[in-house]
C-alpha cells in the first residue's frame, strides 16, 4: 500500500466516491440481512423487534469513522475508483466474509467498512508504519510481518523454487515451511487457522532491490486459496501488475486461467480448492 497523496482534485472526487461506497456497504447489508417472521407478537413484542432490527442495521463505529475520515482528509486510498470498485462488487456478494489484506494504509479504514460484521485483518511489514496507522485508526486488526526474501531474488527463487518439494503444490505449506523460501511462515495463528473468502496483495515493498517484493505474498495466498475445505472459491486481489515480478509471479501461481477481472493496475482471480482444480504437469498452472 502507497503511502504518497493524491492531487487535490482527484482527491476530492474520490473521497465523494468513496463515501458513497461506505454507505453503499451500509444500505446493502442491512436489505441483505434477515428480520425474521414478527408476525405471531403483539404491538409490545413488534416494537422490541424494531427496537433490536434498527440497533443491528446501524452503521458500525468503523464505518462512521471511515465516513468521517474521508470526508475531512485530504489523504485517501491510492487504488483508483475503478480499481477498488471491483473488490467492492465481490465483498457486496461475500459480506460479511473473512478478508485478508497484505498491506496496510490510508485505504484500510475503507476495505474495514465496506465488509461490515466480517474479519477484515491486515500484514504489514514496517512496524513503525502500523503504529502511524493504528494510532489514527485503533479499530483496525493489523499485524507486524516478517519477509525472507528480497525483490533483487525474485528471477532466482522463480527458477529454483520447483527443485524443492515443499515449495510444489501437493506438499506446499505455509506454518514452519521453511525449507520454502515463498512460504511465509511466521504469520499470526489467526492468518493459517481461518479460511479467507478473499486475500487483497497490495504489499510489501516491491520497487528497490532490498525491498521484500510480492513473491512470498503472491505464493502464500494461492496456498491459501488452494488449501480451501469449505465451499466456493477464494479470491485473490493482485495490485500493481504493471511491475514486472508481481505480473511474473501472478503468471507462474495465480494462474491466467484463473484470471477473471483486469482493471488498471489490478488484477482479480478466482482460485479454487486444489481438490476442484485443473493441474497442468503437477504444478501450479
Amino acid at each position: 500500500m502507497k503511502r504518497s497523496q493524491f492531487t487535490p482534485g482527484r482527491s476530492c472526487l474520490l473521497v465523494v466516491a468513496l463515501s458513497g461506497l461506505i454507505i453503499g456497504a451500509l444500505l446493502f447489508s442491512n436489505l441483505t440481512r434477515p428480520v425474521g417472521n414478527i408476525s405471531s407478537f403483539g404491538f409490545c413484542s413488534l416494537a422490541s423487534v424494531k427496537a433490536r432490527a434498527a440497533a443491528e442495521y446501524a452503521a458500525t463505529p468503523t464505518q462512521l469513522q471511515s465516513i468521517l475520515h474521508y470526508a475531512t482528509s485530504k489523504i485517501v486510498p491510492q487504488q483508483s475508483l475503478a480499481e477498488i470498485s471491483v473488490t467492492f462488487d465481490v465483498l457486496k456478494t461475500r459480506s460479511p466474509c473473512k478478508f485478508l489484506v497484505f498491506g496496510l494504509g490510508f485505504d484500510s479504514l475503507m476495505w474495514t467498512s465496506l465488509n461490515p460484521h466480517g474479519t477484515t485483518l491486515f500484514l504489514e511489514e514496517d512496524p513503525k508504519w502500523v503504529q502511524t496507522i493504528v494510532k489514527k485508526a485503533p479499530t483496525l486488526n493489523a499485524h507486524t510481518v516478517q519477509y525472507r526474501t528480497q525483490l533483487k531474488e525474485a528471477d532466482s527463487l522463480l527458477k529454483t523454487y520447483r527443485s524443492e518439494p515443499l515449495c510444489s503444490p501437493s506438499k506446499a505449506y505455509l506454518r514452519g515451511n521453511y525449507k520454502c523460501k515463498l512460504a511465509l511462515t511466521g504469520l499470526p495463528d489467526e492468518v493459517y487457522e481461518k479460511e479467507w473468502d478473499l486475500i487483497m496483495i497490495d504489499a510489501p515493498r516491491g520497487y528497490f532491490p532490498e525491498a521484500p517484493g510480492r513473491m512470498a505474498a503472491i505464493f502464500s495466498a494461492v496456498v491459501m486459496a488452494r488449501g480451501r475445505k469449505g465451499s466456493g472459491v477464494t479470491h485473490v486481489f493482485l495490485h500493481d501488475v504493471n511491475r514486472r515480478v508481481e505480473k511474473m509471479f501472478a503468471e507462474e501461481f495465480l494462474c491466467r486461467k484463473y484470471l477473471v477481472k483486469a482493471v488498471g493496475r489490478l488484477w482479480h482471480f478466482e482460485i479454487p480448492p486444489a481438490s476442484n482444480a485443473s493441474q497442468s504437469d503437477g504444478w501450479f498452472c
